[in-house]
């Protein structure tokens, strides 16, 4: 009997000593790590004291099926703690803290005596981790099957949703229970879109929003995404647990790694407060710092397009000819006939040019001006664009000179098909082409299946070749807004040239009744935590029967298009409309030519994850204030609270707001516009018509 319980007492001390435990500064998180019987890693995640992550487990499937998630030992643990300022180059907030404590655990595999470490950093608004393969003799290179960490959740969160695909994040949010993802996944993926490839089981995309039912917010995503292929979340609805499902690439392998490498963090952002996950930053500090010193040549900046014509149906075209047996480095445009609807002429990208210089705008981007766009659907053709050679309409030269006595930019697009191999090719003599002709920003872009055909959007290879391009753009000092690409994660700390992303579904869509009128109050609470979003705001013409056939129309008011320039955070933002409608409403049209693009700081007014967000922020080194708000499909009273102004003065406002009989459906260009003192003591309220927003800029009177 003795013997029993000297034995049962080693096991309970051995269980025992293995418990690690951290807490955030402000000790409202708590990190709980243990290795549990067979020594598998297993963490929890508690908050205020409710439970966010039941125990969950950590590891890896590698190489032939090995599992990598047990029989491991603790060989030891390191605590650290930090507390820092740093400021980004540009951002929603000049200044960001960096504050969290830190348990480093190393582990070695019983087994094969490989090791792993396991970083845990605990934030006052969160939790990242990550896993670190150290340089060892035993091991160099594998390959990961898969990751098996696990997000046990507390119950049945009401979730915002879209599908794992490995080949687009366009799809419309859904919002329902976690349990109801099994039975409305299928018909969500019916979504016609450019390339689809879901995963063969039930799994959602991140960053992940959840509600529980005692309103605990929670945001699942990744931080730094390197070298490693994007992350999804198997569902299980009946155990309400989520686990990690990595993109793979065609052949069935996730990633292909070699020790002296780490993962990307997985991230867990928790609060009683929805306006929390909006304000917080832990996704951006779990990055590293910028990879270069000279940031002088990367400028935020607003312009205007060639763009919105191609989507509304009103006969302009990307091509230059509708001759389509084009042979790249073959083909003499020069003797087709134009079709007489190519968007990208000269002439009428001076129009663009003068515009943009006489309301202040910084740039104009122009798509369609090389040659190849007559097989832009081509998916399967390796070698569809020059990004060299412009259409003979297009006069290059001529535009630069053009622009440049205006003091106005020309963005350069280069679309890729998704032809990335024969775009590496030809990268170098693009970007030099681009810094010859007086061009300082790319868009980019990845529409169809993946060339080389082995790989996914959002696979290792395809991560690799974003974060090549974006380094190689640093490189000839361009900066670089990556349309297709996989979601980001951050990276804009590091290289701030990445100065935005679409990688969601965005107003394009609108063109074809393709947004919902809760679109835009989910984003900032999904896709916008990993990065900023080239989400493409500003149309005032909403139906756009106007143009000819197409009968799709606008999900929001006039007012709500002004408000997003607040609340969808960009460093680059486009005034996306046609020339003329911003002509007929010039009043409304001035809030867009104010506002600004980079910021000192951003206060979170009022914010609940698909019904609302209303958010102020400082213009960066200006007096002057902006607020947006915008709801759902319903109306209602925003609170504006104007504490964040400094005491002690009066400003004036100007109030861009729905009009009394405003609807998005039935009226959506009536607005109205007023001016107002006030002071840092003062409230507001304001009414939104559905789907509806209102702006305000502010001044020191």
């Amino acid at each position: 009997m003795k013997r029993v319980l000297i034995f049962f007492m080693l096991f309970l001390f051995v269980k025992i000593a293995f418990a690690q435990v951290v807490y955030s500064p402000d000790k409202h998180l708590r990190l709980s790590f243990v290795l549990k019987e067979g020594g598998k890693p297993v963490y929890e995640l508690n908050y205020k004291g409710k439970k966010v992550i039941e125990e969950s487990k950590m590891g890896f499937i590698l190489n032939d099926f090995l599992s990598f998630s047990e029989n491991f030992s603790v060989i030891r643990t390191e605590n650290t703690s930090s507390d820092t300022i740093w400021k980004p180059v540009w951002g929603e907030n000049s200044e960001i803290r960096d504050n969290y404590n830190e348990m480093l655990l190393f582990l070695v595999h019983r087994t094969t005596n490989w090791k792993v470490n396991i970083r845990f950093r605990l934030f006052n608004d969160g939790l990242g981790f990550r896993y670190e393969f150290p340089t060892q003799k035993e091991l160099r290179h594998f390959i990961i099957k898969e990751e098996l960490t696990e997000f046990n959740l507390t119950g049945n969160h009401k979730t915002f949703w879209i599908p794992a695909d490995y080949d687009t994040n366009e799809f419309p949010i859904t919002t329902s229970h976690l349990s109801e993802i099994d039975a409305l996944i299928e018909n969500v993926r019916k979504e016609p879109l450019a390339a689809k490839a879901p995963s063969p089981n039930v799994a959602v995309q991140t960053p992940l929003m959840l509600k529980t039912n005692d309103n605990l917010y929670v945001n699942i995503h990744e931080a730094a995404l390197m070298n490693y292929s994007a992350m999804f979340l198997n569902v299980d609805g009946k155990s309400f647990s989520l686990s990690a499902h990595l993109a793979p690439d065609k052949n069935g392998n996730k990633v292909y790694f070699q020790t002296g490498n780490i993962t990307p963090w997985r991230t867990i952002i928790v609060s009683d407060d929805a306006r929390d996950i909006l304000a917080s930053n832990l996704i951006l500090n779990l990055n590293e710092p910028c990879d270069f010193e000279d940031t002088s040549w990367i400028k935020p900046m607003k312009y205007l397009g060639v763009w919105w014509e191609y989507f509304i149906g009103g006969g302009s075209s990307w091509a230059y000819t509708d001759f389509k047996d084009i042979i790249i480095g073959k083909t003499d445009y020069s003797k087709l006939l134009s079709n007489g609807h190519h968007g990208a002429n000269t002439s009428h990208v001076k129009k663009y040019i003068d515009f943009a210089s006489k309301n202040g705008f910084d740039a104009v981007l122009v798509e369609g001006w090389n040659e190849g766009w007559e097989d832009n659907v081509a998916y399967h053709k390796e070698k569809i664009y020059s990004f060299t050679k412009p259409y003979p309409d297009f006069d290059v030269k001529e535009l630069q000179n053009y622009a440049q006595s205006k003091g106005v930019k020309i963005i350069m697009h280069h679309e890729t098909t998704s032809s990335v191999i024969d775009y590496e090719r030809q990268l170098h003599k693009a970007f030099k082409f681009m810094v010859d002709n007086g061009y300082n920003s790319v868009k980019t872009g990845y529409v169809g299946p993946i060339i080389p055909r082995s790989e996914y959007h959002d696979g290792q290879w395809m991560v690799n070749h974003y974060n090549y391009v974006v380094k190689m753009a640093s490189e000839y000092k361009i900066m670089v807004n990556s349309h297709e690409a996989v979601r980001p994660t951050g990276l804009c700390r590091t290289f701030p040239n990445w100065i935005a992303q679409e990688s969601a579904r965005g107003t394009e869509f609108e063109s074809f009744n393709g947004n919902h009128p809760d679109h835009t109050t989910i984003l900032p609470f999904t896709r916008l935590k990993g990065g900023p979003m080239d989400y493409t705001p500003g149309i005032f013409q909403g139906d756009l029967s106007v143009y000819g056939s197409n009968k799709a129309k606008l999900s929001t008011t006039l007012t709500k298009q002004l408000a997003l320039y607040v609340t969808m955070y960009s460093p680059l933002q486009m005034a996306a409309d046609l020339i003329e409608n911003y002509e007929r409403f010039p009043d409304a049209f001035q809030f867009i030519k104010d506002v600004a693009v980079d910021w000192d700081k951003t206060y979170i007014l009022e914010a609940e994850p698909g019904d609302y967000v209303t958010i102020a922020r400082k213009a960066k080194n200006k007096n002057e204030w902006f607020v947006g708000g915008i709801t759902d499909e319903n109306s209602r009273e925003a609170h504006i609270d104007f504490s964040f102004l400094p005491p002690g003065k009066t400003y004036e406002v100007i109030i861009y707001a729905d009009a009394k009989d405003a609807h998005w459906q039935t009226n959506p260009q009536s607005y109205v516009i007023s001016k107002k003192k006030v002071n840092n003591v003062k409230t507001m309220k304001i009414w939104l018509a559905p789907s509806g927003g209102f702006a305000m800029s502010i001044k020191e009177k």
